[in-house]
């Protein structure tokens, strides 16, 4: 993973020891060090101790922010001690940056509380926070009101806001392509483009009929079809018709090419039913090894679909998927099935198989539906994640969850799982009343609250987080 640049600002106030400031600027930059972090601070050099008290410190800390600004994806006030909060305050403004900032205190030491020793950081956090607040920025808090660095819960909290960093500055720059449009009879599936742009977010579309024209042209003696079809054997081909695999390789190939061409970080396909009845494949194995190689790919059009797989994707480091809240399980009203057709990331599955799929054949015959990847999910937690444009408000809203796929016997067809999730039918409530859509998109790993911060705070969309 690449390196994140990031700001760390600590504060220092002059009747307090320089000691404090130093010591524990070291012992943060000393437990920042196992994070695949670059950081860009005053040194000692700089200001006494490093660290930000004077209006002339603030001015030298908003020019080293404002030097690196293109790159650093968030802040960090760190207090040592009470600190100056309108200086640190100051240096923020100045810098002109529009970055998370995580508030962190030292706690002081119960046995060391004479003048020498003791930091007044829990008050003087509450201070820097009301500055923060004035100045109209948003922050973020740790979840205790202080945290020694280098301990377990200091090592969480740093994990989450630098996820938090992430999904900000991902979903602030996102370009999402939309080739073709949604199916005819799924109204679900609209979204509202200019209030996803007024978020930062772009959408690149491409008609459908340039897809297949491109994809036709290509011959199976191309080596970039070879590639693709060779990728996608991987999973086992010899049950698919060898003039299927070679339209789905030419078919990965012109998505492939568009996404690089264009600078697409997610992708959004119209999978059905054109693309069968014209061009004789279902696009669903390739759309599950674009977001395996970290490009999201959403079926049926779903455009705000490919932005919560993005957000996940972000914030877990790792492939995210898209599927339907598809059935209950029995009499367990904390379960449901979760299924696609299916488009899923193979490390999603347990034993990911090149197949077809097996509801459209009905309309279309088989010959003209191989392309999907399916199989059982694997068990493990899980964050789930929906977000809609809502037109009539003219905003976004978002629902984050975290659930468990479980280990249950289910005999069907597709990309499949059962998912637990605590008090379900409160969720589908809510689902079904806030008039959300069907698909939802899953990430292994729990960070439903890391989503939930980078979209409140951040971006200004109301969540509504079920844990």
């Amino acid at each position: 993973m690449k390196k994140q640049v990031i700001g760390v600002l600590f504060g220092n106030r002059g009747f307090f020891p320089d000691h404090l400031c130093a010591g524990g600027k070291a012992a943060f930059l000393a437990a920042l060090g196992e994070f695949p972090v670059e950081v860009v601070t005053l040194s000692e050099a700089d200001s006494a101790s490093g660290g930000v008290e004077t209006t002339d410190d603030a001015r030298r800390a908003a020019a080293l922010l404002v030097a690196r600004a293109s790159e650093i994806e968030g802040l960090v006030v760190s207090l040592p001690n009470f600190g100056d909060e309108k200086s640190l305050a100051q240096a923020i403004r100045m810098s002109g940056l529009r970055v998370p900032i995580l508030v962190h205190a030292f706690p002081d030491d119960p046995a060391l509380m004479d003048v020498a020793h003791r930091r007044d950081s829990f008050c003087g956090k509450i201070s820097v926070c009301n500055n923060l607040r004035q100045l109209g920025l948003p922050f973020s808090l740790t979840a205790e009101h202080t945290l020694a660095p280098g301990t377990e819960a200091f090592r969480r909290e740093m994990e989450d806001f630098l996820a938090v960093c992430r999904v900000v500055r991902g979903l602030r720059n996102l370009r999402i392509g939309v080739a073709g449009t949604r199916p005819a009879d799924f109204n679900t599936m609209r979204y509202s483009e200019k209030i996803l742009e007024r978020c930062g977010i772009s959408v690149e579309p491409l008609d459908l009929s340039e897809v297949l024209g491109r994809a036709a042209r290509l011959s199976g003696a191309d080596p970039r079809v070879g590639e693709w079809a060779g990728r996608l054997s991987a999973f086992g081909s010899k049950d698919v018709p060898r003039e299927a695999l070679t339209r789905l390789a030419a078919l990965g190939v012109v998505l492939n090419e568009w996404i690089a061409g264009k600078d697409l970080q997610a992708t959004a396909v119209q999978c059905w039913s054109s693309l069968q009845e014209n061009y004789g494949v279902v696009p669903c194995a390739l759309m599950g090894l674009l977001s395996a190689a970290g490009l999201p790919a959403a079926c049926e059009a779903d455009v705000a679909g490919a932005v919560a797989m993005a957000a996940l994707r972000l914030a877990t480091g790792a492939p995210s998927g898209l599927v339907d809240w598809n059935n209950n399980y029995g009499g367990e009203p904390d379960h449901a099935v979760v299924f696609h057709c299916s488009n899923l990331p193979p490390a999603f599955l347990e034993e990911p198989r090149l197949g077809y799929n097996a509801i459209i054949a009905g309309t279309v015959g088989r010959d003209n539906a191989w392309g999907t990847l399916t199989g059982a999910m694997k068990p493990g937690p899980v964050t789930y994640a929906r977000v809609s444009t809502d037109d009539v408000t003219g905003s976004v809203k978002a629902y984050v969850g975290e659930g468990e796929v479980v280990p249950k016997g289910l005999a069907t067809f597709g990309g499949y799982g059962v998912l637990r999730v605590g008090r379900l039918n409160d969720l589908m409530r809510y689902v079904c009343r806030e008039g959300f859509e069907h698909h939802v998109a899953l990430g292994y790993g729990r960070v439903a609250r890391v989503l939930q911060e980078a979209f409140e705070t951040y971006l200004g969309w109301r969540c509504h987080v079920h844990i």
